[in-house]
């Protein structure tokens, strides 16, 4: 299946990219999209620790040899190419995440008002009343935000706020972010082994130690 990865500006960046580990290792083929702002983001949370890219293509490159179980599976879109496959109803595309997604691109979204790629793949899952989901992250939210948030409910997109369940017992960051990212594939019907159900161990993860 062909899925469309947004990561935007929102502090979070570990949830695209363990969102990109997941889908990769279950085979699928990611189109993936960074706003200007999350490239940024990825560079200081993710990359920080080493020399920085000074490039958005560098950004992606090292984001996605990071996290990409499969590299080969991922093409790297443009956030300014709004003529590429995925911004047209008839791409045959039907399922798009939004990991992390800023209370900007929340916004844009839910008024129909997008000026880049992410915006625009949202606004199609939309209109072709395919799967959309936003994982916001930010805290504590103003009366206009959640306003945002009700409008794109009410349009078919499902809000999936980095909300992680403790009674799993996590012992790591990865943890943490594993459940939030495995619930969205549950939304999209991902099979995955991300997070522990009621009443069962977690037995399997994706990443170097799978």
């Amino acid at each position: 299946m062909r899925i469309f990865l947004g990561v935007t500006g929102a502090s979070g960046a570990l949830y695209g990219g363990r969102a990109l580990t997941a889908l990769t290792a279950a085979g699928h083929h990611v189109g993936l999209c960074i706003s200007d702002a999350g490239a940024r983001v990825i560079s200081h949370e993710i990359l920080g620790a080493g020399p920085r890219p000074t490039s958005y293509d560098d950004v992606g490159a090292h984001f996605t040899d990071l996290f990409a179980q499969s590299p080969e599976a991922v093409d790297l879109l443009d956030p300014g190419d709004i003529a590429c496959s995925f911004a047209s109803g008839s791409s045959g595309a039907r399922a798009a995440l939004v990991a992390p997604c800023s209370t900007a691109t929340l916004g844009r979204i839910a008024h129909g008002t997008g000026d880049n790629l992410i915006h625009r793949v949202a606004e199609v899952m939309l209109k072709e009343r395919g799967q959309l989901v936003l994982i916001p992250r930010e805290t504590p939210l103003s009366l206009i935000q959640l306003r945002n948030m009700v409008a794109v409910t009410e349009a078919g997109g499902v809000i999936l706020p980095a909300s992680p369940g403790l009674y799993a017992g996590p012992e790591t960051i990865d943890d943490l972010v594993d459940f939030v990212v495995g619930k969205a594939l549950d939304v999209l019907g991902i099979d995955h082994a991300l997070l522990a159900r009621w009443g069962e161990e977690r037995i399997a993860t994706t990443g170097d130690d799978a």
